[in-house]
């Protein structure tokens, strides 16, 4: 009894430190972005002398933060909805139709998981400018949606498989097609896994600020990570509104993390394992 609580206790500490460590991070930039460049400078670690919103005023005039957001948002809600009804559309029917041409495709699918973007980027942005995506905020969400799929078709096939076929065939007797049968009996009970893919592929998407740096070449269509980019001079980074900046985008990622967090282990290991 004594060891397994002096086991749970130690366990308890260390994840302590850990969360300490990651959230460390969150707090400088907080405490720094109400500072000036000298008080920064001065002692990166102390407390503002005086918690002024100048920094926020001036990301939001300098920086047209929400237009920048909406950009955002346009990008990330075509890309989560692309990845969504294309991997799980695709991961039903992988995980429902057995043959070696199923298992061909699903087997591509798990190796362009292992391809890095950086291997591919010069190549798709080529292709973009030669379809007329490349400079549009459309095209850049339905290349989100060609390099998210893969792993949403990983972990639907995987939690399929864990549906039993029973369903669908009571469904086929009540006189439900194919897709009905998705749509209304299979569909529903992906929200687990349906979650998880949601908050990975949200901090991914809005994040993201290598692909938009490719992409888009308009100032009206930069993203959030762009328009905090032009903060960052040839010779000098103005810090406390970069820092402001930071705290004003990891906001809504954090408050939408927080809400579907407790879906996250239990969809991976349901859409993996099972």
């Amino acid at each position: 009894m004594r060891e397994n609580r002096a086991a749970s206790i130690s366990i308890n500490l260390i994840l302590t430190v850990f969360a300490i460590v990651s959230c460390f991070p969150i707090y400088m930039a907080f405490i720094n972005s109400f500072k000036s460049q000298g008080e920064i400078f001065s002692s990166v670690l102390a407390l503002p002398k005086s918690f002024s919103l100048d920094n926020y005023i001036g990301v939001f005039t300098e920086l047209n933060l929400l237009g920048s957001s909406f950009n955002t948002l346009i990008v990330t809600f075509i890309g989560l909805a692309g990845i969504v009804f294309c991997g799980s559309l695709a991961g039903y029917k992988l995980a429902r139709t057995s043959g070696k041409l199923s298992t061909l495709i699903f087997t591509l699918f798990i190796a362009s998981m292992l391809v890095p973007f950086h291997s591919i980027m010069i190549t798709l942005s080529q292709m973009a400018k030669g379809l007329g995506l490349q400079g549009s905020l459309y095209g850049l969400g339905l290349i989100y949606i060609g390099l998210g799929v893969n792993m949403a078709v990983f972990l639907y096939h995987g939690f399929v498989k864990s549906i039993p076929k029973e369903l669908e065939e009571a469904a086929k007797i009540d006189g439900c097609n194919d897709f009905q049968i998705f749509t209304r009996i299979i569909f529903p009970l992906l929200k687990p896994i349906t979650a998880t893919i949601l908050v990975l592929n949200v901090l991914w998407l809005w994040n993201d600020f290598l692909l938009p740096l490719i992409m888009l070449t308009d100032v009206n269509n930069y993203t959030l990570m762009l328009s905090i980019n032009m903060l960052f001079g040839q010779y000098v980074a103005d810090w406390p509104k970069i820092l402001a900046a930071l705290v004003l985008t990891a906001l809504p990622v954090i408050v939408f993390y927080a809400f579907f967090q407790k879906y996250i282990l239990e969809g991976i290991a349901d859409g993996a394992i099972k």
